[in-house]
């Protein structure tokens, strides 16, 4: 085992796979890495069609109401994104839908819950691909995150 691998020196990790672990060839992330370096030129495309989705999961409510099938669909887009956010180069895009996530996980939250909240999250998401706020660590991504906690701490 490579003393410059931290992954194959985790103890607890290779306890719970209970040695089955092998050392992880630098070769094959190097690989994985270029990979997807070379699909980032898709990103923005990729993104733009999540939000799309988002969107059309919002108007669904607007359409059909609030009910467990058209709040699940949101909480599935909303998770996406969460999930995709930092791979598409916007990890303030992952901390916005974890914060709606938050607010809707819950089953029985999300037919109560305060639908311009849900669209001030989504307003963030596209006001941080517009504007190239990528990052928390921007004054506009910092601002965008503590205006939707207030709001949402006093919801």
């Amino acid at each position: 085992m490579s003393q410059q691998n931290p992954v194959t020196q985790a103890p607890g990790l290779r306890l719970k796979l209970g040695g089955r672990l092998g050392a992880i060839d630098p070769s094959a992330i190097a690989k994985a890495e270029a990979a997807l370096k070379s699909l980032s030129g898709n990103f923005a495309q990729w993104l733009s069609d999540e939000i799309t989705k988002l969107d059309a999961a919002r108007a669904r409510i607007g359409e059909e109401g609030v009910n467990a099938q058209t709040m699940e669909t949101l909480y599935l887009r909303a998770h996406d994104l969460k999930g995709l956010g930092a791979t598409y180069e916007f990890p303030l895009i992952t901390k916005i839908c974890g914060s709606l996530c938050s607010l809707i996980d819950a089953k029985d939250k999300r037919l109560n819950v305060d639908l311009t909240l849900v669209d001030a999250h989504i307003e963030a998401v596209k006001t941080a691909v517009r504007d190239g706020v990528k990052t928390e660590e921007q004054p506009e991504g910092r601002q965008m995150l503590d205006e939707l906690a207030r709001r949402v701490a006093g919801a």
